[in-house]
């Protein structure tokens, strides 16, 4: 069984910068892709944010995120970051990471998921 604890998020102001971590346990998290989601007050689906490989050498980030949004891993902490600048109020949601086997922007190929952590960002 794997499980996945987030922690980091909070309120912060526009402009700011917030780091998300993700705690993996099991003893295979170097074999995972690991991705962030995020989901937005009022929104029913979870969008896709960045997405590291299990290696850490493939990175993708969408395109809203990239240039602010940093993904990285330490695989011998069975951890992963998300490193959020220049914070908008736009990108208040409540963000997810999850594990799964191949790279997607896809939510359904992501096997296991966190409870998520809240982030607020004020104008």
């Amino acid at each position: 069984q794997v499980q996945l604890v987030e922690s980091g998020g909070g309120l912060v102001q526009t402009g700011g910068a917030l780091r998300l971590s993700c705690a993996v346990s099991g003893r295979t998290f170097s074999s995972y892709v690991m991705g962030w989601f995020r989901q937005a007050p009022g929104k029913k689906e979870r969008e896709f944010v960045a997405y590291i490989s299990s290696t850490g050498g493939h990175t993708y980030y969408a395109a809203s995120v990239k240039g602010r949004f940093t993904i990285s891993r330490e695989n011998a902490k069975n951890t992963v970051y998300l490193q959020m600048n220049s914070l908008k109020p736009e990108d208040t949601a409540v963000y997810y990471c999850a594990a799964g086997l191949v790279t997607s922007i896809s939510k359904s190929q992501y096997d296991y998921w966190g409870q998520g952590t809240q982030v607020t960002v004020s104008s």
